[in-house]
Parts: structure tokens; sequence; C-alpha cells
């Protein structure tokens, strides 16, 4: 599935990406530097209830969430806060070892929601129910989601 919007839908692709794919619990996002990546991740977090404010965790490597009470946009159903989200940036870690050491694997396999950019640092770490997602720039306030369900 493809999906042009421009960077003021973006939260409206987000709650998309979200009923799609409603059983997936890990998220990795492909694209260059710049593509969208924290920025497509910050909706989806302030869609599923995170009032924290979420950044991009270059340097800490893993940033955790807790989402508040909240309405899923797919029902409109009242959804109970509390669920904790890590969101993840590989593109310091050299290896798999690394990305190890790091933490990310227990992440991967909490059971909780994982937002992962730069998954291809260390790919062989994945569950094999991963969604791979791709972000590309078409141009300066449009981009194109890639999704493979």
């Amino acid at each position: 599935m493809e999906v042009n919007f421009t960077l003021e839908r973006v939260k409206e692709t987000a709650a998309m990406l979200l009923d799609k794919a409603a059983n997936y619990k890990v998220f990795a996002f492909h694209g260059e530097m710049g593509a969208g990546k924290t920025t497509f991740i910050h909706a989806l977090c302030e869609l599923m209830g995170v009032q924290d404010v979420v950044t991009s965790p270059t340097f800490s490597i893993i940033n955790q969430y807790k989402t508040n009470d909240t309405i899923d946009p797919a029902t409109g159903a009242q959804v109970t806060g509390g669920q904790t989200i890590y969101h993840m940036d590989l593109y310091r870690i050299r290896d798999e070892n690394e990305a190890l050491n790091a933490g990310i694997e227990d992440c991967l396999y909490s059971g909780n929601i994982c937002f992962v950019e730069w998954p291809g640092k260390a790919p062989g770490i994945f569950p094999d129910e991963t969604l791979h997602i791709e972000i590309t720039s078409v141009n300066d306030n449009t981009r194109k989601l890639k999704i493979n369900l």
C-alpha cells in the first residue's frame, strides 16, 4: 500500500496506519535523514494518547512513553491509558551486538508497541511479524508512505 500525504495531513495518515496495522506491535521505519520518520512517529504517539514530548532518541537510543486515556481513531471507543510505547533510533548503532547490548531486543520482544527508526542497522534482531514502513520525501511538503501489509 502506498499513500502520499502532506505534512498538514500527517495525523490523518497516522490514524489510517493505526487502523490498518492494529495487529502489529513492532513498526520499523525506513527512510533517509529528514524524510519525516520522527514527525510521523510523533503523530502516532499523539493519536495513542502520549502527552510526553516525543523527540528523536538519536542520542538516548530508546525513549519510553506512557499513553493516557484516549479515543481509538478507528472505532471511536474509549481506550484506557497506561500502555508503554518504545521509540528507538538505531542511527548510531554499529551492529546487532551493539543493539543487543543497548537493550533493543528486550524492547522489541516486550509485547509493547515499538516504533523503530533506522532498523537496517540491526535487521537480524527484529521479530518476523514486524511491519516495515518506508517514508520518502516527494517534495518539501509531501511524503510517500509505503507499507507492506
